[in-house]
């Protein structure tokens, strides 16, 4: 994924997980979340992403990002 791709899907993805996850941060933190949990959701989500495009790659953001975001409250706080 190009990087430009994975920090725009990123930032959408992190915006969305910290609003789902009930999480307040600003938008630097936001966007790290979304980047580092869509490298997250890319690696568990390859095979998903070669059959249904970049669709799966946004849920796969999202996903690591929820992840991401769950291990933070649960590990680090």
């Amino acid at each position: 994924m190009p990087i430009i791709a994975l920090m725009i899907i990123g930032a959408a993805a992190g915006f969305l997980a910290t609003r789902i996850m009930k999480m307040e941060t600003d938008v630097p933190t936001t966007v790290a979340i979304g980047v580092f949990g869509a490298l997250i959701g890319g690696f568990v989500l390859r095979a998903l992403i070669m059959l249904t495009g970049w669709a799966a790659g946004f849920i796969g953001a999202l996903l690591g990002a929820m992840l991401l975001i769950w291990l933070w409250k649960t590990y680090v706080k």
